[in-house]
């Protein structure tokens, strides 16, 4: 190779270089870095906890200050069955494990109370400190042994134990599952082992540096657990669309007669500049998040920025310096690039109908997004793991027979004395929906007396009624110090969040993206369709997402049960990334595009050189990441198979319907005028803007030509002839 005439300027080709001739030093670190997160990233799993989606906010204020009084409601509780109450051995081992629970350090308190039909029992056990719980715990299942009876555990620290868990079983499982078949249908796509497990070990690298990440993140911040399987599936799916990126342009150079390092410098300067855009893009729609109070929000962007920066740091060094191993044996395509296949003849039949695959696209997408306008949003507990969980099991039984243990609707923390309390509570009690209000629990004395008021509402615990009366208790205190808590509480808490910063949350969002997009194609017309077009494959998907999870579509077949509602939280999730992973695809179609059109070829046939170029990396990714999403979307946390599926039917619209109709179809309509910009703004990017695709140096000596132009594109206005020789 030719080192001055050939070599490839700007950072990326650098970049590359450096990975291909130090690939050693460069595999060397990422495997210390895989090694570490496997000894430490994992520790993250028992790191992260359940924590409340509105924090900072009234509702998770209540329900702190309840907790640290130490009230009933997050006891240890042992639902003791299969017997009855009286049977002797019964009520001999409950007595001795009441004895033996209270002389236990860190036990508060031991109460016993029966079913409203006499059939059972649950054993409620106050602890003073949570590191009794497994001590406890352990006490309370020897009852079964004692007696014969069944004993199954919960309340709310069991719930967070079992949630911990089964986060990190469905994360492995998850990742067992798209792992072997990405492998496949990798081997599918390039036709070889080598090539294929080129972007698995890429996306090893990346998700061990993501648990790392995650880890670290959650030394400083509370971590939710939620916040794990959701940038564990973006840094998995990320890697493997990026390396394949990667893998897919080193094809082309070498089928271009490119030695192995100037393939791989080649490919750095080309396809590394790309995912680096691509990753920018994404890392943009994840900082909006920022904008939002809620600890969860600013956790996944926090996290979720770090993943995407360690994943396309994985592709720009890991995958140039594997390849530089591999390179001999990842074998070229057969054929070269092919400019005349399915996916021009697509693009053909598109342009010549523009309008009405246009429109008709555009009202699919919107019948789609319909049912998300009827969305309810909910706070989920125990609803989030299936029913054959303890602490699922036990919530549900106490709510149908323990009436005096179930939780309230609505719950006021009063900082006041008992009798001051019970006024108010009979005063609420007078309020429309109210069904009933006593005081549930009391304590302290003087300044720091407290006290717990249980209010049950008409209709469902989080439904428009109990809302209702969460509005009607915060307009009214009665002179009292109070706080008004409880899941109904919270959803109107987190709406009220999302009403006031989500604008400006959704501002900074597209604003930026427009810029990046502008700076990219020197266009205001294409970054302002990409904006519209990825809304509406945006709607399509949560609007699927409201008929399986809310309306119950498939819900057998998926495994769960319908709870009427979504959770709060997770359409914004799913706006986020969704967002970013649709400009993810925009950003590999408009490279190629604009790469074309600025070689001189008119729009329509650079629409279709484009789409047939970038159709097939495109549309294999898209598989690959709808692959990696249905993995996680088997798990059995429900809020994991929500934002799954989301996901996997967002990639899959966005891939189809989108980027393969809606673009070629507005693109042709809009002809020349897709790449109008106002004269001042056009002098803005021949000042500042950038491009996306890198002008090569010609190989020395090229071996293989390309396959030359079907003979028809000779005969097209406005495609340089020059240009068809190539």
């Amino acid at each position: 190779m030719h080192q001055n005439s050939t070599r490839c300027s700007g950072p990326f080709a650098a970049l590359g270089r450096f990975s291909f001739r130090h690939r050693r030093w460069v595999a060397l670190a990422w495997a210390g870095l895989i090694v570490l997160g496997l000894v430490f990233g994992t520790k993250v799993f028992s790191a992260a906890a359940p924590s409340a989606k509105a924090a900072g906010s009234e509702s998770a204020t209540g329900s702190a200050l309840l907790s640290q009084a130490g009230t009933s409601s997050d006891a240890l509780q042992a639902l003791i069955g299969g017997k009855s109450p009286d049977d002797a051995k019964v009520k001999t081992a409950v007595a001795a494990a009441e004895r033996d629970l209270k002389a236990q350090p860190g036990v508060a308190s031991v109460t016993d109370t029966r079913a409203t039909d006499g059939t059972s029992q649950v054993l409620s056990v106050q602890l003073s400190n949570a590191k009794a719980l497994d001590s406890a715990s352990a006490r309370l299942d020897r009852i079964a042994a004692d007696s014969g009876a069944t004993v199954k555990l919960g309340g709310n620290q069991v719930l967070q134990q079992q949630v911990q868990q089964q986060t990190k079983s469905d994360t492995e499982s998850g990742e067992m599952i798209a792992l072997p078949v990405t492998l496949a249908v990798m081997v599918l796509i390039f036709g070889g082992f080598i090539a294929a497990g080129l972007p698995l070990l890429g996306a090893v690298g990346s998700v061990a540096g993501a648990l790392l990440a995650l880890f670290g993140f959650s030394q400083i911040m509370p971590m939710d657990t939620s916040v794990l399987p959701i940038t564990t599936v973006l840094g998995l799916g990320l890697s493997i669309d990026y390396a394949l990126l990667m893998v897919n342009r080193f094809r082309e150079e070498r089928s271009k007669g490119a030695t192995i390092e100037a393939a791989v410098e080649r490919t750095s300067a080309t396809a590394g500049r790309t995912i680096a855009f691509s990753a920018l893009t994404v890392a943009v729609a994840l900082s909006g998040l920022f904008v939002l109070t809620s600890p969860i929000f600013r956790a996944v962007a926090a996290a979720g920025v770090s993943v995407v920066v360690i994943t396309v740091l994985s592709g720009l060094t890991l995958v140039p310096a594997l390849l530089g191993f591999a390179g001999k044996r990842i074998k070229p395509p057969k054929h070269g690039v092919r400019d005349n296949g399915r996916f021009a003849w697509v693009v053909r039949k598109v342009q010549r109908k523009a309008l009405p695959v246009a429109l008709g696209a555009a009202a699919l997408l919107v019948a789609c997004a319909a049912p998300f306008f009827g969305a309810h949003a909910q706070s989920l507990s125990t609803q989030v793991l299936p029913s054959s969980f303890s602490s699922r099991e036990v919530a549900d039984v106490i709510t149908a027979d323990y009436p005096q243990l179930a939780e309230p609707d609505v719950t006021v923390f009063v900082k006041s004395d008992k009798a001051v309390a019970q006024a108010y509570a009979e005063k609420v009690a007078t309020l429309p929906d109210v069904r009933s209000a006593q005081v549930t629990e009391s304590g302290g004395s003087g300044a720091s007396a407290w006290s717990a008021v249980g209010v049950r509402v008409d209709g469902t615990a989080q439904g428009a009624s109990a809302q209702h009366v969460v509005g009607e208790l915060r307009a009214d205190r009665a002179g009292l110090t109070t706080y008004v808590t409880g899941n109904a509480a919270s959803v109107v808490d987190f709406e009220h969040e999302i009403q006031t910063r989500g604008p400006w949350a959704l501002g900074l969002i597209v604003v930026a993206t427009f810029l990046l997009l502008f700076l990219m194609t020197g266009s205001v017309v294409v970054p302002i369709k990409a904006l519209v077009m990825n809304l509406l494959s945006l709607g399509a998907a949560l609007g699927v997402m409201t008929l399986v999870f809310q309306d119950g579509w498939f819900s057998g077949l998926l495994g769960f049960t319908p709870t009427g509602g979504l959770e709060a939280w997770i359409p914004v999730l799913v706006f986020v990334f969704s967002f970013g992973l649709s400009m993810d695809y925009e950003v590999f179609l408009l490279s190629r595009i604009k790469e074309l059109h600025d070689e001189g070829y008119d729009c329509s046939r650079a629409v279709e050189l484009g789409v047939q170029r970038s159709g097939r990396i495109i549309t294999s990714a898209a598989a690959l990441m709808v692959i990696v999403f249905l993995g996680f979307s088997t798990g059995r946390m429900l809020d994991i198979k929500e934002i799954g599926l989301a996901l996997a039917v967002a990639v899959l619209v966005d891939a189809t319907l989108v980027r393969m109709l809606l673009v070629p179809a507005t693109m042709s309509l809009f002809g020349k005028g897709n790449w109008w910009a106002p004269a001042p703004l056009r002098r803005l990017y021949a000042r500042f803007g950038f491009k996306e695709h890198a002008n090569l140096p010609p190989l020395p000596d090229p071996v293989g030509a390309l396959p030359s132009p079907r003979a028809a594109d000779h005969e097209r206005p406005g495609v340089p002839v020059a240009l068809l020789k190539r």
